[in-house]
């Protein structure tokens, strides 16, 4: 049997990247971009001298990108109810972006009743729009150009006598004066935005709980039903009780400190290795797949873990406890 040669294409494919990212390079030299913690600012006059009592708010880069998601999933909502109805209409075999997002929708589902059983349609919607939402978040940011191209500010918050006017290539010499604050920042690399979604899952976490038992979900806080029957035993609950309090609100710092630290090392990993290796261009691309993984993983396990606990949270185990001994 006469064997078919192979021929590796795929290598000449990557060493003309290469060759050309190393081309690219020369002309136009990359440079290490300015990392920070917060989010730049896009102008430096706040919009709002005092926002709610709080201070100036300002426009910073994360909140064109926050506008940019929510545009985006009310597009997929969109695009996906609009394949269904045409799906249901003709032969009931769901096309495109339906197919796509039922199959996932289904998997998601599956996983929480699961977890949760007839908690299962509580609980989901919460789930699956906060998994869905970090993902989309963290996909974005690797868009080319999306943390690259934006403005430049004095280095210092010091004016110069000649400003830039118009589109100009940050060069290494511009580096010295001005600082380049990208249009698009992600948002899943603002605390705030991490902040904001830890609280509202740690607050329906409660929420959930309240509304499978009742007030009774406050003993797994406040334990007192043998206080004075077995006083040891009974403040040894107490005490496991105001730990389980505790735990509960670490969870804001847990989850809001998870997503950001993940996401913002993923900057600094790929600001590091592009420095480093200047002109190769090949290995960064490397490492933005690597970032791929890790936004996916990161959703994942973001929108497990609020699953997890709210599927906890339903689950009583006062009664049981007390009645055990």
């Amino acid at each position: 049997m006469e064997h078919q040669k192979r021929r590796p294409w795929r290598r000449w494919v990557v060493l003309v990247l290469m060759i050309v990212g190393f081309i690219l390079g020369g002309i136009f030299v990359p440079v290490q971009p300015e990392i920070t913690v917060a989010a730049e600012k896009l102008i430096e006059e706040p919009i709002v001298e005092n926002f709610l009592g709080l201070g100036p708010f300002y426009l910073v880069n994360t909140l064109p990108t926050l506008v940019v998601t929510i545009i985006l999933l009310v597009w997929l909502a969109w695009a996906t109810n609009r394949s269904l109805k045409k799906s249901a209409e003709t032969d009931l075999v769901p096309r495109g972006v339906g197919n796509a997002m039922e199959a996932i929708l289904e998997m998601l589902y599956n996983l929480t009743e699961g977890s949760a059983g007839k908690w299962a349609k509580a609980i989901f919607p919460w789930f699956a729009t906060i998994m869905i939402y970090v993902l989309l978040a963290n996909l974005l940011k690797l868009i080319p150009g999306f943390e690259s191209i934006g403005v430049l500010h004095p280095h210092g918050g010091e004016h110069h006598a000649s400003e830039m006017h118009g589109w100009v290539i940050y060069t290494p010499e511009l580096s010295n004066d001005y600082i380049l604050a990208p249009f698009f920042r992600g948002i899943s690399v603002d605390l705030n935005f991490t902040a904001s979604l830890a609280l509202i899952s740690v607050v329906m976490i409660q929420v959930i709980g309240f509304r499978a038992q009742g007030w009774g979900y406050l003993s797994k806080f406040f334990n007192t039903r043998r206080m004075f029957k077995v006083p040891f035993f009974g403040a040894m609950d107490f005490l496991v009780g105001l730990l389980e309090l505790i735990s509960e609100l670490s969870k804001i710092l847990s989850f809001a400190f998870r997503l950001f630290g993940n996401m913002f090392a993923g900057i600094v990993l790929v600001a590091i290795v592009a420095g480093l290796l200047g002109k190769i261009s090949i290995l960064p691309a490397m490492v933005m797949m690597f970032e791929l993984f890790v936004g996916v993983i990161q959703a994942f396990v973001f929108g497990m873990l609020t699953m997890v606990f709210m599927a906890q949270a339903t689950q009583g185990h006062g009664d049981e406890h007390a009645e055990s001994h």
